[in-house]
Formats: structure tokens, sequence, C-alpha cells
């Protein structure tokens, strides 16, 4: 008799964590365990920022997914682009564009998330997201772009278009990038003789009251007293209301002439989910406290993609999309996994919160490990500290650790690469949103593969 299939769609957090601890329980030859990704590597996403921004190489925070010594897992370089749990088969576009039907006996669905927009005229087409390795390298040759076409410009409105950068997002992911770019461009215009430093604006702006209001009052109104203190225009209660490749218009009416729209406004749970066509919560897939799809057999879910009900905060709650509770759901699924196997009960999932670390770049930050409030260097070592002990190899850590070492010592470097230089990236470009099937295509594919066998 053949050993089950395990498929496990999605390398982030939960989806790696989860095929670790599946290479090592499971007994050789009890399952068989295949792994849907489009990049062999893991991305350690709260670092991006600091790619983007040059402090950390890209290399650093992808970590190779062929590094483990029990290492049994086929990977399928492709993405998930439907499922049909009826039929047991998940629909894969490999990175050739072909098209195949991997059947399973258990699936796990990691797929994550994908930058969450709004019918906002001009948006996708002149917006950069923050969610992909190819998008913080983009966007960190598109921002010392703008710096030389300004320096060489002789029209002084291009030289203020382009020296004008707005990041709409208040949450983590927004106000890092916006203070680490930041940080970039004021140490690279002391290169730049022509141009005025005073020229050069940041703008961060959120449809929220306040600035990242999980850190509470106090925290985040010291972020938004350092952003302020680095000349960066903080506006709340703002949004964007039209974008275009010259000019952004702000809901408040203000028309501002800029090139550069970096929108980190939230997730949405990957497409994937609605090619299921199951419940969901928020857009997320509405699991169990063990993972289990109701009513599907050999469906689980977890991580971004996943609404876990936060047994910890009780009251009907979610847990949050954040690598913390990603890296502990995908151990336990995996566990619970094995448990199906060997027709053992399974297990909730329970876990509070340890805190959270917001790196602003330098010695700025401000933390919030288990409830104590930090901010500056403090604050930076608890961060930097927390992001350093998650990275999952010995070689992703001392690659970090010398980046970080390098900066301090050496500074920014300025070197643009010419990634994409020549054709402007839209949001779908990275992250292939429209790739995904219908319920009714997938159905289609299903039959088709069992007719084919």
């Amino acid at each position: 008799m053949a050993p089950p299939r395990i498929l496990v769609v999605g390398a982030g957090f939960a989806g790696v964590e989860c095929v670790r601890r599946l290479e090592r329980r499971l007994a050789p030859g009890e399952a068989r365990i295949t792994l849907v990704t489009p990049f062999s590597y893991q991305l350690y996403l709260p670092l991006l920022p600091q790619v983007a921004s040059g402090v950390l190489t890209p290399q650093s925070v992808a970590v190779s997914l062929r590094r483990s010594r029990r290492h049994r897992t086929r990977i399928v370089p492709g993405g998930a682009i439907g499922v049909d749990p009826q039929a047991k088969v998940c629909v894969i576009r490999k990175i050739t564009d072909e098209i195949v039907e991997e059947p399973y006996d258990y699936i796990v669905l990691a797929a994550g998330s994908v930058t969450r927009t709004f019918d906002i005229p001009g948006l996708l087409d002149n917006a950069r997201g923050m969610k992909t390795l190819a998008e913080a390298a983009y966007v960190r040759d598109h921002v010392i772009a703008q710096l030389d076409l300004a320096d060489a410009s002789q029209d002084e409105a291009e030289r203020a278009s382009r020296l004008q950068f707005v990041v709409v997002g208040g949450g983590y992911a927004g106000t890092e990038t916006a203070a680490c770019l930041q940080r970039l461009t004021t140490n690279a215009v002391k290169h730049y003789p022509r141009l005025d430093p005073r020229l050069i604006k940041w703008h961060l702006i959120d449809i929220a009251p306040k600035l990242m209001p999980e850190l509470g009052d106090k925290l985040g109104l010291a972020a938004l007293d350092v952003l302020r203190k680095r000349n960066i225009e903080v506006s709340l209660g703002v949004s964007i209301d039209k974008a275009g490749p010259e000019e952004v218009t702000f809901t408040d009416g203000r028309v501002l002439p800029c090139r550069t729209l970096i929108w980190t406004a939230g997730v949405a749970a990957s497409p994937l989910i609605g090619t299921l066509g199951a419940e969901t919560v928020r857009g997320r897939l509405a699991v169990t406290p063990q993972f289990a799809l109701p009513g599907s057999d050999g469906v689980f879910a977890a991580g971004d993609a996943a609404a876990v009900p936060d047994l910890a905060k009780g009251d009907g709650a979610i847990c949050p999309p954040t690598a913390q509770h990603a890296m502990r759901q995908g151990k336990v699924l995996a566990d619970n996994l094995i448990a199906s196997l060997r027709g053992r009960p399974l297990q909730d999932y329970v876990h509070k919160d340890l805190g959270l670390v917001v790196d602003l770049g330098g010695k700025d930050a401000v933390s919030k490990p288990l409830g104590i409030e930090l901010r500056g260097l403090p604050a930076q070592a608890v961060a930097r500290g927390y992001h350093w002990s998650a990275l999952r190899t010995n070689v992703a850590k001392t690659r970090v650790m010398t980046n970080w070492m390098l900066n301090a010592v050496a500074g920014d470097d300025f070197v643009r690469t010419g990634f994409q230089s020549r054709k402007p990236a839209t949001l779908r470009d990275f992250e292939y949103t429209d790739a995904y099937l219908t319920p009714e295509q997938v159905r289609e594919h299903t039959e088709a593969a069992v007719i084919k066998h």
C-alpha cells in the first residue's frame, strides 16, 4: 500500500516549520511530503525594509530550503492556483507556466497573504509593495534612481516630483519602510552636491487615527516623534484618492508631485483560499483550533491564510497574521497531521503573544516584549535580537549579523543594480494575484485529471 501523500502549499513561516517538523518526526516511508513554492527559499519577511534600504543583502533574508540534513521533501517549483477538496487535487502553475494537477491525501494550506489593495484609480499601475524579495530590491533601485535622475535634471518641476516619496500604511511594514528608506536618502544625498537636502521629503499616511495602535499610545507617540524629528511628514486619517505616474492625490484634497508610491496598507489572505468555496473570516479560511477545515477530509490551514481561533485571547478572536503565530502554528499543525496519520487525538493551538518590535533604523526603535515598553537602543537591541534568533539557519544568522556590523562600520552604499530599470513593475508583476482560478475552473481541471488517469 502506498504511503499517504502530504501536500504543503507555501514556504512561509507556517509551511516551512510544518515541513521541518514532519521530516523530523515521521518515520521513513510513513508518508510522502511535497512542498509547493515558486522559490526555493523561505523569506524572512520582517527584515524586508532593511533590504530595501540596503542594510541587508537580499540573500541574507532568503533562507535556503535545501539545507536540511533530513531533506526528503519533494519541492515543486510553482504556485498553487486552485484546490478541489472533494477530488483531493491541487492545481499548480509551475514557474514554466505549465499547469499540473497534484493529488493529495492531506493538504496544508499555508499560502500566506498578498498586499491588500482597494479600488483606487491608478493604484495597481503606479504603486509598489513591500511583500516580496523582488519588490524590496526593486524599491531600493527605484529610490536611488530618483536621486540620480533628480541630480541630472535641469527641470525644477521634475526634480521636485522625483524627490517626494509617499508610503501608505501606518502599520509595522509601512512605518519601518518609511523610516529605513528615509535614512537611506538622507545619507545618500551627501553624495549628490547638486541636490538640496531640504527638497527630499518623505510622507507616511494612514487612514487610521493612530500610528501602530497595537503598540499602545505611549510607544505609538514615541515612534511618531522619531519620524517627525527626521522630517517625515506623518498624516493620519488620510489615504490616497488617485495615483498617477507623476502625482498623488490625497483624500484631503492635497495633490503631491511624486513618482514614488509605496503601498503597505495591510494584507489579505492569498487568493488561493477563494478557490475552495469554503467559509472564510475576513477572507481567511475558517478552521478549527486544530487547523482542520470543517467538513473537508484532510484539509488543514495555518498562517496568514487561516482564521485560527486565538484561544489565549478568547471572545471569538482570531490569531493576527504575524510571523510569531505562523511559526508556532506550523509546528502544532505538523503534530496534528502526524496524530491524524496514527489515529491519535489532535491538540488545540494556544499561544500568548510575546510582544511587538519595530526597528526604525540606526539607533531608533520601539519594542514591547512581554508587555514591557522600550524605546531607543534597548528597544533596538530587543528588535534585532528577536529577528536574529528567529532566523532558521546559522548561515542566515551569520549573514545578517555580518551585514549589520558592516553597515554600522562602513555606512550605507548607494549602488543601483538596474533591476527592471526600463520597465516599471506593478503590484501584479510581483505577487501574481491574477493567476488564480475560479472554483468552476478548478473543477474542470480536476475532472480532466480524473479522465487522464
